[in-house]
């Protein structure tokens, strides 16, 4: 299969393929030969076609942001973290500031890291309230506003983007949970851009909590204009509201994230089946109850028991947890969330 992928992607001249091939072997292990033969063959093809240096430039960037960013948080992979978004100009007297520093302080205690934009506001309480050791900042190089806070004690945790598209792919990749504070345009756009994510299938589900201090009604608009604006009109499924909770105390928007990963562990997809990884087995009640509420999202078939698929087995993905599969239609994630919320309850 790898020697067919090989085949199908090269540069087209033996000499420069045969280069490749030899800087790879130099340079990978085995079971990343074929992608680092793919990076570099892209990146001759592209000096080779483009004589435009700022697409040039945008891949180059690009590229050296994500394997620094990979690079930071490689060691921490086995760690949950929980992002944090909202204004850059909350003041530090903000019920949204207080609220996101105890909610960091607290976060940590458990055991959890944060992870924020960087900047000022909102992101300066995250950052202020965690731990020492236990915050990442993101920070977007603009010309005005965003300069890094002062509260993150280990500079080797500071990452720098140019592009906001980059910093957003690493803001959903390398978290488990996100908090959304009061905020501006830019919160909005990662919110908004973080539900699309699990609703379409391009992220795994995660708990999204929309934190509402006393005395704001920042959420409660918003739901509103969600409701009347997008459910009445068609423009997304009231499922879709499952993506996400208001909560208005620091304690129950931890509990909320605490409680989504109590029993569910992680998702996989495996030539068209998926896979639910589970940190405990469930009750013939829960599977039974599972397959009666949630059988409209099935393609065919029953969610049932197994034990590691193949694809799992070869490359040792937690081959000790117990796991439920299904033939889902990727399509009904707001359902795929509440189902996972039941099997929290088994």
């Amino acid at each position: 299969m790898i020697e067919k992928i090989f085949k199908e992607y090269e540069f087209g001249d033996n000499v420069i393929d045969s280069l490749i091939t030899e800087l790879v072997k130099k340079s990978s292990s085995v079971e990343t030969e074929y992608l680092l033969r793919e990076i570099l063959t892209t990146a001759v093809k592209l000096g080779k076609e483009s004589s435009d240096k700022g697409d040039l430039k945008l891949v180059n960037n690009t590229l050296k942001e994500l394997r620094y960013s990979f690079k930071v948080f490689s060691p921490y992979r086995a760690v949950k973290k929980v992002i944090i978004f909202g204004s850059a100009r909350s003041e530090k007297t903000s019920a949204e500031y207080k609220m996101a520093e105890e909610f960091a302080r607290k976060l940590t205690a458990k055991g959890y890291m944060i992870v924020t934009g960087g900047g000022p506001g909102v992101m300066e309480a995250g950052n202020k309230g965690a731990e020492t050791g236990k915050e990442f900042a993101l920070n977007i190089r603009l010309p005005f506003e965003q300069k890094t806070n002062p509260y993150i004690h280990e500079k080797d945790k500071i990452i720098n983007f140019k592009y906001f598209f980059t910093r957003k792919l690493i803001f959903v990749k390398e978290t488990d949970a996100t908090a959304l504070f009061p905020g501006g345009f830019g919160t909005q756009d990662e919110g908004l851009e973080m539900l699309t994510l699990i609703q379409t299938g391009k992220s795994r589900p995660r708990p999204i909590i929309l934190m509402e201090p006393k005395g704001s009604t920042y959420w409660t608009e918003w739901i509103h204009f969600v409701n009347k604006q997008l459910v009445k009109r068609g423009y997304i499924k009231k499922e879709d509201l499952g993506l996400f909770r208001i909560v208005k105390t620091v304690d129950e928007g931890i509990k909320y994230i605490e409680d989504f990963y109590k029993v569910y562990h992680s998702i996989r997809y495996v030539c068209g089946l998926t896979v639910l990884r589970l940190n405990k087995e469930i009750s013939d009640k829960t599977l039974k109850l599972i397959n009666k509420k949630f059988k409209n999202i099935l393609t065919s078939g029953e969610i049932k028991s197994s034990p590691p698929t193949n694809k799992e087995i070869q490359e040792e993905e937690y081959l000790s947890l117990p796991r439920i599969v299904m033939n889902f239609n990727m399509r009904d994630y707001g359902l795929l969330c509440e189902m996972i919320r039941i099997i929290n309850e088994d």
